[in-house]
């Protein structure tokens, strides 16, 4: 395995869980923009219905899935700006 994919694991790791950060304020906006005041429901919310559960988990999947490429996609072509190769 080349040196830069292993110094890249722990970059990688880092910048993954800044991307987590960045997503869930990210769909805590979008959420508030669709109209919904108080916090998105979870699969156990009992005051919630089954559309509103599964609408909040369909949004917040899509969210923090875009978030993570871009994060990712990022930060390899940091990586490749630095050293030269591409990292994965």
């Amino acid at each position: 395995m080349k040196a830069s994919k292993v110094l890249y694991k722990p970059v990688g790791a880092g910048v993954g869980a800044l991307g987590g950060l960045l997503a869930s304020a990210a769909f805590g906006q979008i959420w508030k923009r669709l109209g919904h005041n108080d916090k998105a429901p979870g699969p156990t919310d009992e005051g919630r219905g089954w559309g509103e559960v599964l609408m909040a988990a369909a949004l917040q999947g899509a969210v923090f899935a875009v978030v993570k490429a871009a994060v990712d996609r990022g930060g390899a072509t940091a990586a490749r700006r630095l050293t030269g190769t591409w990292p994965g």
